[in-house]
């Protein structure tokens, strides 16, 4: 359980908060590379982190995020024209380039050099992996940019989507890195004998490991396989401020990696983006993405705009009760996402935490809560926060059954390092 000032603490995210604060050291995900598709296509609208912001490609196809309200009279630019390598306010004409530095001020007398002083809240903004991110912290605190194995992947290799959840950002990351939850969420066998390498379904009750590292830490959902002398071993990783890597057997050739990342909107509304890639790095054609979308329940066909659900509080997430009277799937909610994102929901906009009763099983949350906290705590005494500067670019995931003799950190040595 957390207090109330601790909840309070590592849920609130708009400037001046110590979470928001703490994560605007890092760089986070914007918006879809897709969502800017062409040099002066339409301004997009994005809230991120409890700010109104605009998003536009220039001319030269470098996106530019402004604050949404033009300093002269606050008019959202998200109207402006989007033309000749800046945006201009339809209100006065009033136009900006991608740092925010007034270009034109047609409105003003030729001779006046006010638009050298005028300059709109602008964050820098880098392209990677399908996403655009972004820094909002102070210059002279900005790390690299992020570096994990997936985002170094080429087009085609890497696919990432984008879903909207309708609750705070952290009672969605618990949700995420809550390992013990897919062996009862996520069944579809409840009256059936599982199969004999469904290991979470075979043993519900893993035992949970985590290893502090400089970016956050390395956590193993250890399932012992009754009978044989070995444990199912499914090792995550998750790194500051928002990211999850996990691995997953494959029903096809090639084993994948995949993950999310949950960039708060604003303290009650959160963007997941969700990745997958291929553990050797291989390209993943397009129809076997989408078809992996689907079964999730976030294909292109299972969203409405704003990349929210269709599936949703409002037809509660078409829960069919005779599904899950039968046993085949046992929340009787169709989709994985969806059946995540109706239990985190059903929580409310911010879960108040003091009322929790936490056991074994939650070792990860409360591994991520103690490292958000301490940075949230860092940031407002004039500290750096945990992680940004840390290097996680070899850091990966790996899944395997091991003897139970054989020490996981050891064994999995190789498989836990990316090789590309």
């Amino acid at each position: 359980m957390l207090s109330k000032t601790d909840n309070e603490l590592v849920t609130h995210v708009s400037p001046g908060t110590g979470m928001g604060e703490a994560m605007r050291r890092f760089w986070i995900p914007a918006l879809l590379v897709e969502e800017v598709p062409t040099p002066d296509s339409p301004p997009v609208r994005v809230r991120l982190l409890g700010e109104d912001l605009v998003a536009f490609r220039n001319t030269e196809g470098q996106v530019g995020l402004l604050a949404a309200n033009c300093p002269h009279r606050g008019a959202s630019l998200f109207f402006g024209r989007n033309e000749e390598s800046g945006i201009r306010c339809v209100y006065h004409g009033w136009k900006f380039d991608t740092t925010g530095q007034c270009v034109d001020m047609p409105s003003e007398p030729a001779e006046s050099n006010f638009k050298s002083k005028i300059k709109a809240t602008a964050y820098p903004c880098e392209e990677r992996a399908g996403i655009v991110w972004t820094y909002m912290g102070p210059k002279e605190k900005q790390p690299p940019l992020v570096d994990l194995v997936w985002t170094r992947l080429p087009e085609g290799h890497v696919w990432v989507s984008k879903t909207f959840e309708d609750c705070n950002w952290l009672q969605a990351m618990e949700g995420g890195i809550d390992t013990s939850h897919s062996s009862f969420l996520h069944s579809r066998s409840h009256h059936h004998e599982p199969g004999e390498h469904d290991f979470r379904a075979r043993t519900r009750n893993p035992r949970l490991e985590v290893l502090d590292t400089p970016y956050c830490f390395t956590y193993a959902g250890i399932r012992p396989l009754p009978g044989e002398g070995k444990s199912y071993l499914r090792v995550y990783q998750f790194v500051m401020p928002f990211h999850q890597m996990r691995s997953e057997a494959s029903r096809h050739e090639h084993a994948s990696l995949d993950g999310h990342v949950w960039v708060p909107i604003d303290d009650e509304h959160t963007f997941v983006y969700n990745w997958k890639a291929r553990r050797d790095g291989g390209p993943i054609p397009r129809e076997e993405w989408e078809r992996a979308e689907h079964q999730m329940g976030r294909g292109p066909e299972d969203l409405l705009p704003g990349h929210r659900l269709k599936q949703n509080r409002s037809n509660d997430y078409l829960l069919d009760r005779e599904l899950q009277k039968s046993g085949v799937n046992y929340s009787g909610i169709p989709g994985t996402n969806t059946q995540d994102y109706a239990v985190q929901e059903s929580m409310g906009p911010i879960y108040d935490r003091t009322k929790e009763h936490l056991g074994t099983s939650d070792l990860a949350i409360i591994s991520a809560r103690r490292m958000l906290l301490q940075s949230a705590h860092d940031v407002l005494a004039g500290r750096d926060p945990v992680g940004p500067f840390a290097d996680a670019s070899r850091a990966r995931p790996a899944e395997k059954v091991l003897p139970d003799t054989e020490s996981w950190q050891e064994a999995m040595q190789h498989e836990l390092l990316a090789t590309w």
